[in-house]
């Protein structure tokens, strides 16, 4: 059986909570919990003790068995993925665990070309981060992440009903015609980005920016991947899309007006 293993909390025994709406719609604070799948153990040392120094439990995977096996048996609120892994690989694992769950994905590579970012934005995965890294700035990325899955940074944003399609900001839910599209939190963020200006033109850095990232940690590809995904859970025909339209060397728009345009 795949062994999985917690990391101890060491200055404190308190687990720090990020406030505002809770995930999955939880109307309370709730605790921020790390799954951390890396099969190399100083990494994976590193990783863990600055994450408990900060107050935060991680549970740690050294493959993918155990990942699937630790999201069954415990609370997770983030994973963080290191691509390179014995038996299956971290796209194969980000790809198993997008088909049962929107939870947020870190992936950890150290292949940095556009080809291998594509790759993964392609299993799923919200956010990659290039070897090396440090752990004071993955503790951020991942904090930051999950705090846009629990719609925590902004103002607060209103559901939004366009024609067939709604979004519940509230609950990361988008649906159409009574069917959810099933969208990770970065395709949530995109979507709602381009109904809340439908009609007009967001350029790719306006959805970078709406889904939580920045022009250093993204690039303009990687929303093509995002918004082809959403796409195809809309049912959107990609060579004569309806909804979701491509302005060529600009972005996207939104074209479906809303019942009361």
């Amino acid at each position: 059986m795949p062994k999985t293993t917690d990391s101890r909390k060491r200055k404190s025994d308190e687990v720090p909570t990020l406030s505002g709406p809770a995930h999955f719609g939880r109307p309370r604070p709730s605790p921020l919990r790390v799954l951390l799948v890396e099969d190399d153990d100083a990494t994976a040392n590193v990783i863990s003790h600055y994450f408990t120094d900060q107050g935060v439990p991680v549970t740690h995977a050294v493959d993918g068995p155990a990942a699937i096996q630790a999201l069954r048996e415990r609370t997770i609120d983030v994973v963080v993925l290191d691509i390179i892994l014995p038996g299956p690989d971290g796209l194969e694992v980000c790809r198993q665990i997008r088909e049962q769950s929107d939870l947020p994905i870190i992936l950890l590579s150290a292949k940095v070309t556009e080809a291998d970012r594509v790759a993964g934005f392609d299993v799923g995965a919200d956010d990659y981060v290039p070897k090396p890294f440090s752990a004071r700035e993955l503790f951020s990325r991942v904090v930051a992440l999950v705090r846009r899955a629990r719609g925590q940074v902004g103002p607060i944003r209103k559901n939004i009903v366009v024609d067939d399609v709604i979004l519940e900001p509230g609950a990361l839910r988008a649906t159409r015609n009574g069917r959810d599209l099933g969208l990770t939190s970065y395709e949530f963020n995109i979507l709602y980005a381009l109904a809340e200006r439908r009609g007009r033109v967001c350029t790719r850095e306006n959805l970078i920016e709406a889904a939580g990232g920045t022009a250093e940690g993204a690039f303009e590809r990687s929303i093509d991947v995002h918004v082809s995904r959403v796409r195809q859970k809309l049912g959107d025909d990609a060579r004569q899309p309806q909804v979701l339209k491509t302005v060529r060397g600009t972005g996207y728009l939104f074209a479906r007006p809303s019942p009361d345009e």
